[in-house]
């Protein structure tokens, strides 16, 4: 499943690509479990506006959308792949959202900016032709991602339901564990304390902090949390450095595979050297996931 960097990658290809396009026409596909809003108001509701801005909140991708306007019939094509398209949408930074489009990917979800004449990938769920020409496509073999829609005029606009761990404060992080009976690796990945740390990020930065992932995590000291705090951000900005981890079905918003599972020091490395001390490193379960740590390294 995609985790922070692996959907911070993505969002910031998108917004690269579509920031200031317009949406010309909506399609959707039919299977339901793939939305949280039904198709027919996605479409009805995202044809003609602007995408302002695209952005990451926890594991998911937010789109956040403007003013309205009349679908072109014929959206113009980019006049070559790649180029620069020519929107006729007021300044993106001079509006406010009115509306969200929001991702998740579930465990094989890809949200891909490309052209129309590209080849159309098996299990695509949607197809928003742009103004320019491109296409945003949401592709998942596995139909766990979810595609939702909302009105900022009627609802909230979406926030992630734990805190980032990018930007979490040292007190703050550390009172997201105190008196907590469950192990650290089981609470770094509680979506509701930390948005978006997932399975590999979680053995990775516990291993970079020296702790043992089934260690509890009440019972760490204030130093250890401060050191989990610190190699958790510099495991995940690294990672999106390297355009994040492509061991499954990951590619960013071009298409293209991510570099970081080449650095990855105990991720699936069960029996290899230990990067550091050359101890076989160890797989056992924790939470009910596989989890991978050093017996030397981490105490």
């Amino acid at each position: 499943m995609p985790e922070l960097p692996e959907v911070e990658t993505i969002a910031r290809g998108v917004h690269k690509r579509v920031r200031g396009d317009r949406i010309a026409q909506a399609w959707f596909g039919s299977h339901p479990e793939c939305f949280k809003t039904p198709p027919s108001i996605q479409a009805r509701n995202l044809d003609g506006r602007v995408v302002l801005a695209v952005h990451r909140a926890g594991k998911h991708i937010v789109c956040e959308l403007g003013d309205r306007a009349e679908p072109a019939h014929q959206p113009a094509r980019a006049s070559r792949a790649g180029a620069s398209h020519t929107s006729a949408s007021a300044d993106p930074q001079a509006q406010q959202p009115e509306a969200q489009w929001i991702v998740h990917l579930g465990m094989t979800g890809r949200l891909l900016v490309t052209t129309p004449d590209a080849p159309l990938a098996p299990h695509t769920h949607a197809r928003l032709t742009l103004e320019s020409g491109r296409e945003l496509r949401f592709v998942d073999p596995r139909r766990f991602g979810r595609l939702a829609y909302r009105d900022l005029g009627k609802d909230a606009g979406f926030r992630s339901p734990g805190a980032d761990p990018l930007t979490i404060a040292p007190g703050e992080f550390a009172a997201l564990f105190r008196g907590r009976r469950l192990s650290i690796k089981a609470a770094l990945l509680n979506q509701t304390l930390l948005a978006g740390v997932g399975n590999i990020y979680a053995d990775e930065s516990l291993f970079h902090a020296c702790i043992r992932p089934h260690r509890r995590a009440g019972r760490l000291t204030k130093a250890e949390l401060e050191r989990l705090r610190l190699a958790l951000s510099t495991v995940l900005e690294h990672a999106i450095r390297l355009g994040g981890s492509s061991v499954s079905d990951y590619v960013d918003a071009s298409g293209v595979r991510g570099f970081f599972q080449l650095e990855h020091c105990v991720y699936q490395r069960t029996g290899l050297p230990c990067r550091h001390c050359a101890t076989p490193i160890r797989r056992i379960l924790v939470a009910g996931r596989g989890t991978h740590f050093c017996p030397q390294c981490q105490q």
